[in-house]
């Protein structure tokens, strides 16, 4: 992996936790994220919507340039809060908003508001 690889995901990382945080959800960079195997995981991000003392959620971050492979998989979603993607014989991938919605975070605050955790001037004149 490239330099340029590895701070495209470094910036796309912290990108995901300061939107978290503009929102009130508590959210950190794993240390040495993806690169080792640092107490036996590998994800990116930490997650806390329940707060510090309960255990985190632990996600992987991944970005694209184009959203090369993200279109089918936005299409399928729509305007649905879950999307379940479920091969022969294997536990089913769940993607969606439905997670935030139940821990009552304003799902489109993680794409609305900037990493100021102000509202971009383009959506604040939506209802």
């Amino acid at each position: 992996m490239s330099k340029s690889q590895r701070d495209k995901g470094v910036r796309a990382e912290r990108d995901i936790v300061d939107r978290h945080k503009a929102i009130g959800v508590s959210a950190e960079r794993y240390p040495l994220s993806g690169a080792s195997r640092f107490r036996g995981s590998g994800h990116d991000v930490d997650l806390y919507p329940f707060g510090r003392d309960a255990a985190p959620f632990v996600a992987e971050v991944k970005a694209r340039k184009n959203g090369s492979g993200f279109t089918q998989l936005e299409k399928w979603l729509g305007e649905y809060q879950v999307l379940f993607l479920r091969r022969d014989r294997a536990d089913p991938l769940i993607l969606g908003s439905l997670f935030w919605r139940r821990c009552g975070v304003d799902v489109r605050a993680l794409s609305v508001y900037g990493l100021d955790g102000r509202q971009s001037s383009a959506e604040s004149s939506r209802p």
